[in-house]
């Protein structure tokens, strides 16, 4: 079958596992009139609407918003975390970074701390029991407090907003070779700690979030910077260097 200028044939090597305790496998696919502005996760849909056409169980993987902002799509794309092209998360890579003939190996993030499920979706709710760890802020109901009542000056401002914008994917823990989710919680420690409404608890939520972290064993840095070359948001491992000063302070204070 001839391609269109604007379509290609690719031949897809996707990890197929029907349950967390069965062994998974790569299994191969060729899929023609890929259209080069679909998005990855498009492709997966036309994927698997041939897969059921055909009587074949479909291929099973997470997303939700498909806008960039939820970290549900995580994917590894030949083995990279969310595929070639940095910033991006896999719904808002698109096919047009791919040409015709190219072999694409896609499989679920691997970490002992995000067991697969069923093919390529894992359980992530390990980093749900790192930010419950951390616990809430103390501040005041009610209404609305005044706007610029608290005086935050921009720089702290801005470095708190840049951690906020972490979405929880774990493309830093699948890009790391020991699995450390050192840059995710440190985002979370800093988006907080940054801020005075979070200064309160703050010596408790590093210790508690550090600790959860490492019962969830998940592993240690070694400050590759694997993990934020990988992140969509581009968080910077600067986070980590915070995180591990508020925390080493914290053990000396609480220790005193």
């Amino acid at each position: 079958m001839s391609e269109s200028k604007n379509t290609m044939t690719l031949k897809l090597k996707i990890w197929r596992q029907e349950d967390k305790n069965a062994k998974g496998r790569i299994t191969d696919y060729t899929l023609e009139g890929v259209s080069s502005d679909m998005s990855f996760l498009e492709m997966l849909d036309y994927l698997n609407l041939k897969l059921l056409k055909d009587k074949k169980s479909p291929v099973v993987f997470d997303h939700d918003c498909r806008e960039g902002i939820c970290g549900m799509c995580s994917l590894m794309i030949n083995g990279q975390a969310h595929g070639p092209q940095a910033a991006t998360t896999t719904c808002q890579l698109h096919m047009r970074q791919f040409k015709n003939g190219d072999t694409i190996y896609i499989e679920p993030f691997r970490a002992k701390a995000f067991p697969v499920l069923k093919d390529l979706t894992v359980d992530r709710s390990a980093f749900d029991e790192i930010i419950m760890a951390g616990g809430f802020i103390s501040a005041d109901t009610g209404n609305a407090p005044d706007a610029n009542a608290i005086p935050i000056s921009k720089e702290k401002a801005d470095l708190s907003m840049d951690a906020a914008s972490c979405i929880g994917c774990g493309a830093c823990v699948a890009s790391c070779k020991n699995a450390s989710a050192m840059l995710f919680t440190s985002a979370k420690v800093s988006q907080l700690s940054l801020l005075p409404q979070g200064k309160l608890e703050a010596n408790k939520r590093v210790v508690n979030m550090v600790n959860k972290m490492d019962e969830l064993e998940f592993g240690n840095c070694t400050n590759e910077a694997e993990c934020e070359a990988s992140c969509p948001k581009e968080i910077s491992i600067s986070n980590i260097a915070r995180m591990n000063r508020e925390y080493t302070i914290s053990a000396i204070t609480n220790n005193d």
